[in-house]
């Protein structure tokens, strides 16, 4: 069966939600880009200080906040600590290059 096989209504209805779902996805990469504008802005701080690129207690607090947080939004919370590791491991990445030019410049 294709979309051209289904009721109208309920193409309506498909065309509606998935509207939500791309205007959620819209929101959620903006979300990502706002938080790696502040990590961006970590990661400079914590290379004028000599401070390492990661840091597992805060990773560790964080990743079990966001799992309790999921709970409660009734999301699977392995998913969201997935999600949150993928995103932990893209800042580190980016606070490694942000110390590594700032050592080159002293």
């Amino acid at each position: 069966m294709t979309t051209r096989d289904i009721d109208e209504t309920v193409r309506a209805e498909l065309n509606r939600l998935r509207e939500s779902i791309d205007n959620i996805d819209a929101a959620v990469v903006h979300m990502l880009a706002e938080r790696f504008k502040c990590t961006q802005q970590v990661g400079h701080l914590k290379a004028q200080h000599h401070l390492p690129p990661a840091d597992p207690a805060r990773e560790a607090s964080q990743i079990e906040r966001l799992r309790q947080l999921a709970v409660s939004a009734h999301l699977d919370p392995a998913f969201a600590e997935k999600l949150l590791n993928f995103v932990i491991a893209e800042v580190i990445r980016h606070h490694e290059t942000i110390a590594g030019q700032s050592a080159g410049r002293t």
